[in-house]
């Protein structure tokens, strides 16, 4: 479902590993713990020559046989996370309406690069959504096959690095009214990795949900992480300064003509799986 662009305005609302037994005349394997075994770092290594690669796929025009409408203030969030990411340190490569074969071949592409230098990889998408999938300018893909791209047995050079993904799409039609509440290592060693392991998934919204956007200030997500990320990238941990992105978000409320649309909330969604603190270099 398209992520909502119903308002014109929004407000800012202040208001282990475990032993296994051996059964009679079974012999089952003792599974060891990583600790047992290596003593890596708790942090990501961020002493690369380059901090990594930037991808951002910004669609705001779509074909009229999607039912897709125009995604205004998308060119606002785009120019945040260029702006944001640059001042990170990563190389930025944006990408304006691009179809779903185009999205496929540049992510594809991408991942078949030599990252052996770089620190991390980062994609950005900015489009239309639903649970599970991301919109081209002619439809729609399933964001797995595109994330599956990175994977450390396909994309070897990012192999025990963080892959981030940031997604400004709708996951769904829910509307979310609101509650009240009375609260105010060393990488030289060999090891075998899962080869799902190292990603980093922030989606705009909870699964089910729209997904709200300004039509002038951009959407309260992405202008809630560009601002955690320049305000506290050189003093905390990643999943920390998302959690200050959560809580960013729900100080928004939207603001509509339309009561179905009026007075409604958004929270992000973090899936982690990373393996070890990601701290950005000073």
């Amino acid at each position: 479902m398209a992520d909502i662009n119903h308002i014109l305005n929004s407000q800012q609302t202040f208001t282990d590993a475990r032993k296994s037994s051996s059964s009679e005349g079974e012999s089952i394997p003792v599974s060891k713990s990583v600790d047992s075994v290596i003593e890596a770092d708790e942090s990501y290594r961020m002493d690369h020559p380059e901090m990594g690669l930037c991808i951002l796929v910004n669609n705001k025009n779509f074909h009229p046989a999607t039912g897709m409408s125009y995604r205004s203030g998308t060119d606002r969030d785009a120019a945040h996370v260029v702006d944001t990411f640059r001042t990170l340190g990563y190389m930025v490569k944006p990408y304006n309406d691009l179809t779903c074969k185009q999205i496929v071949d540049v992510l594809h592409n991408v991942s078949k690069d030599d990252h052996h230098k770089r620190n991390s990889f980062v994609c950005v998408l900015l489009s239309h959504g639903e649970d599970g999938l991301i919109y081209g300018t002619d439809g729609h893909v399933e964001l797995k096959m595109l994330t599956s791209f990175f994977r450390g047995d396909k994309c070897k050079s990012l192999a025990g690095k963080p892959k981030l993904f940031f997604i400004q799409a709708c996951r769904g039609t829910e509307l979310d009214s609101g509650i009240e509440t009375d609260s105010a290592s060393d990488e030289s060693m060999c090891q075998k990795i899962p080869v799902e392991a190292d990603y980093l998934y922030a989606y705009s919204t909870a699964p089910g949900y729209y997904s709200w956007r300004n039509s002038s200030d951009g959407s309260w997500f992405i202008q809630s992480l560009c601002s955690m990320l320049k305000q506290y990238s050189h003093k905390l941990e990643l999943m920390q300064i998302l959690t200050r992105v959560n809580r960013k978000v729900t100080e928004f409320t939207s603001c509509s003509n339309h009561p179905d649309f009026h007075g409604k909330k958004q929270i992000p969604c973090i899936m982690s799986m990373l393996t070890k603190d990601f701290y950005f270099p000073h």
